[in-house]
């Protein structure tokens, strides 16, 4: 059964790759795809275990087969872009049907109870804060950056992001702000010099402790506050609420009371400025269930969002909006080179070369699922009826 799947899924790859502007090369100088001589180039080293680890499971195996080296490429989001583009038809239209007899289920271990949630989150965001501080800027953020017309210094388009949602959310000196998701302060802090009050939620010990250091640097702890807090258990009312990316941590069956916590805490007449990474709507009805590689190896738990699910999902109108999602893949390709540049000091906080490869594809994956159009991610501003 293993040698049969491993030949049927090098027949579905190179039926895929005919048409894609990619070249693929292999052992003996066998050249497979439609790229010329300046496309990008992948080179498959070890075809055997290439299509031994692509039939197994070939949304795990396509990831794993470049952690462990079967191939590589100079130039990983380029090669991976064509891929993205063409996700939905990759797999000819009559075997799409045949998806639920090989694809894996999310483990039920995995779902975002209050302490799944804990799991989850404690298995990415708390591996080293010293690793996120040698890829991210200097303002410690995790997520996509707002570039204004010929600026190219990341720290400062992260900056104009947190801006933008904080005018979505309306809030200015005196503002209740509650944030869902701390990541390290950022937001809190430039909200606090505003004069709004803040407190801010996260279920990561690890950037709790690295969130209340900032704050207290910036001279703001007398108006915001880092609770070691889940969403659900948040209590009060709030003049605006902000949540960064951190929507798709939530799990489809939890929507519901993500977005009923939102209308739950805010008070008439408040706004909320919400940022979510999304993917088309059609796209997230056909593989919600779906278990990939990105929730084996770096998000547990996850699950993106459409526009549509969100609009389904929230008694709250969306009243702005803006989408970010070239600009997320200029923020990835800085977040690349940061991690490939640093890499030497990060090995010393005892990352491996795995690791590095593991980290390294899945930046390029993310670029390229934006670049290509394949996922957007949109500032979004809700408003509380009066």
């Amino acid at each position: 059964m293993t040698v049969l799947r491993a030949r049927i899924a090098e027949s579905l790859f190179r039926n895929a790759v005919r048409a894609l502007p990619v070249r693929v090369t292999l052992p003996g100088g066998v050249r497979w795809g439609a790229g010329g001589s300046n496309s990008p180039v992948m080179r498959i080293v070890r075809p055997d275990e290439f299509f031994r680890k692509l039939g197994a499971d070939a949304k795990i195996g396509f990831g794993e087969s470049y952690m462990a080296g079967d191939w590589n490429s100079g130039h990983l989001a380029d090669v991976l872009t064509p891929f993205a583009k063409r996700m939905a038809t990759l797999i000819p239209k009559p075997l799409q049907v045949f998806r639920h007899m090989v694809e894996r289920r999310q483990p039920s271990d995995e779902r975002n109870t209050v302490d799944g949630a804990r799991n989850n989150i404690h298995r990415h965001y708390d591996l080293s804060n010293d690793l996120f501080a040698n890829f991210l800027d200097e303002t410690m953020t995790y997520s996509a950056a707002w570039f204004a017309p010929g600026v190219t210094d990341l720290a400062e388009a992260q900056r104009r992001k947190i801006d933008g949602i904080l005018d979505y959310a309306g809030v200015r000196a005196g503002t209740r702000l509650l944030e869902i998701g701390t990541g390290w302060g950022e937001l809190a802090i430039r909200a606090a010099r505003r004069g709004a009050h803040v407190t801010s939620l996260t279920i990561s010990a690890e950037q709790k402790a690295l969130a209340d250091k900032r704050i207290a640097q910036a001279g703001v702890s007398h108006l915001a506050k880092v609770e070691l807090k889940d969403y659900r258990d948040a209590t009060g009312t709030y003049d605006a609420i902000a949540s960064v990316e951190m929507i798709e941590a939530v799990g489809r069956e939890y929507w519901p009371t993500y977005f009923g916590a939102l209308e739950r805490l805010l008070v008439p007449g408040g706004r909320v400025g919400l940022q979510a990474i999304t993917m088309p709507h059609d796209r997230l009805l056909a593989t919600s269930e779906s278990y990939t590689w990105i929730h084996k190896y770096v998000f547990p738990g996850g699950q993106l969002l459409s526009v549509p699910a969100i609009e389904s999902n929230s008694r709250l109108p969306i009243v702005a909006r803006r989408s970010l999602g070239q600009d997320y893949a200029r923020t990835l390709k800085h977040w690349h080179q940061r991690f490939t540049a640093n890499w030497d000091t990060i090995a010393e906080f005892g990352f491996d070369a795995q690791f590095k490869r593991m980290w390294e594809f899945y930046l390029g994956y993310c670029e390229a699922g934006f670049r290509s159009g394949y996922l957007d991610v949109w500032q979004l501003g809700f408003e509380k009826a009066r």
